[in-house]
């Protein structure tokens, strides 16, 4: 959601910057993917749209999913985004959260989808390649989806190639479309 992005942009910096100064990227991305998972429910969404459910009870609900594994400060997170209705941007401010601990790290998560599995030789070469062209250390998950034919589609922040059989033929059929 383009509304949930903009609204959990300052949250995710926040998060960020609790995290860089007390150097917890690791305990904070995992507080927030348990976090995430959570906002994602459907029960989730509803008892955060509940009149009867107070703030507190939905603090004390998230702190206890959380457990032992929030970092410090996290219960100061939970308590100001419920108190601020945002508990349903828990995944934006997550995914946000995890794009700029890559840059920081001058990585980035790049996903590529191929008609078949890619060898260890394919992906190196793969690999190889987007780090010269986007000038970052790039961490690959591959997906086999079997509907594209033939070729692949990779993903890398804002890059996205699509080298796929199935779109080369949409492009083809939009162009003689025209």
């Amino acid at each position: 959601m383009a509304d949930n992005a903009s609204i959990a942009r300052p949250y995710a910096k926040a998060v960020f910057e609790l995290a860089q100064e007390s150097n917890a990227f690791d305990a904070w991305a995992d507080a927030l993917a348990k976090l995430s998972g959570v906002s994602q429910d459907a029960d989730f969404a509803k008892l955060v749209s509940d009149p009867k459910v107070s703030s507190s009870q939905l603090n004390e609900l998230l702190e206890s999913l959380v457990g032992e594994s929030m970092p410090s400060g996290g219960n100061n997170f939970i308590r100001l985004v419920v108190d601020n209705d945002r508990a349903l941007a828990l995944s934006e401010i997550q995914s946000q959260f995890t794009a700029l601990v890559a840059k920081a790290k001058a990585s980035v998560n790049a996903e590529v989808k191929t008609a078949m599995a890619l060898n260890d030789e394919q992906k190196a070469a793969l690999v190889g390649a987007l780090e010269q062209r986007l000038g970052l250390k790039v961490n690959l998950q591959e997906t086999v989806d079997a509907n594209l034919v033939g070729g692949a589609v990779i993903k890398a922040g804002d890059l996205v190639i699509d080298g796929s059989a199935k779109g080369r033929i949409e492009k083809l059929t939009s162009a003689l479309m025209r």
